[in-house]
């Protein structure tokens, strides 16, 4: 017989050798799967993932950081009576739906136009690495607090915060940061309308006092140390263009970058 038949002979005859020896539940090719998965893998086993926690909070809370929040949502013009809809709030005054992430939308005001978005007037390259340095998942309050925070404490002005005093050397360090807080010349670091220090003062010192009150948790010991003093104001020309700072590499404002007559 020629080699080509024979071995046609030999698979016939191993294909039914195997349909013989297979279990009659074979022929129903679903069912040999489930019945052959490891227990662990099969449906009834399997659980959905814990969602991911709105944001790890890297930065302990204190009346007075929470009063220092307060007072740059005050000066940004996000405060809105301390509603949280001010978490929601775009550059001019309107509102993005969702706070799943940066809504990273250009809007438009009469004069100027900025992405800035939250209750600190996140811009969206700001937002982008506070945030993958934090490992926030979205931009809900819990996240912005603590992105917030952080840029205070790039800043070197997160001792300060914790000592609960508003000082101009506090708001000179914070100035390039946001640009409704004063430089130590009383102007904004950017050449922007800004907020006059003593209004800042008197608002921080009235909300500490308030959340002191009401018993502000404490999620950490805070420990106060010795800083250096605040940068000098920005020449001029820098002012007029920041983009030209020797310190400008992730260190622009959170603020819009075009000035508004809301602050």
């Amino acid at each position: 017989m020629p080699i080509l038949q024979r071995s046609r002979l030999a698979l016939v005859a191993a294909g039914l050798a195997l349909s013989v020896a297979t279990p009659a539940h074979a022929a129903d090719p679903s069912k040999s799967w489930v019945l052959t998965l490891p227990k662990a893998y099969q449906p009834q086993q399997v659980a959905y993932l814990p969602p991911l926690p709105t944001a790890p909070r890297v930065f302990g809370m204190t009346a007075e950081r929470r009063a220092m929040l307060n007072t740059i949502r005050y000066a940004e013009g996000t405060w809105v009576n301390g509603h949280p809809m001010g978490y929601q709030m775009l550059f001019g005054g309107s509102y993005t739906p969702s706070l799943h992430r940066h809504p990273d939308r250009v809007m438009y005001s009469t004069r100027y136009a900025s992405a800035a978005a939250g209750a600190y007037q996140f811009m969206p390259f700001t937002w982008s690495m506070a945030s993958r340095v934090l490992g926030l998942q979205d931009f809900r309050p819990d996240s912005q607090d603590q992105a917030a925070l952080f840029l205070i404490e790039r800043r070197g002005a997160l001792s300060l915060v914790d000592r609960g005093e508003m000082t101009p050397d506090l708001a000179a360090r914070l100035s390039p940061e946001w640009a409704s807080f004063p430089t130590l010349a009383g102007s904004s670091y950017y050449g922007q309308p800004v907020k006059r220090f003593d209004d800042l003062k008197r608002f921080y010192e009235d909300n500490l006092s308030q959340l002191r009150q009401s018993g502000e948790p404490a999620w950490q010991t805070v420990a106060i140390r010795q800083v250096p003093p605040a940068v000098v104001p920005a020449p001029p020309e820098l002012a007029e263009q920041p983009e030209s700072s020797p310190n400008n590499s992730f260190e622009s404002p959170t603020g819009r970058l075009d000035p508004s007559g809301r602050f």
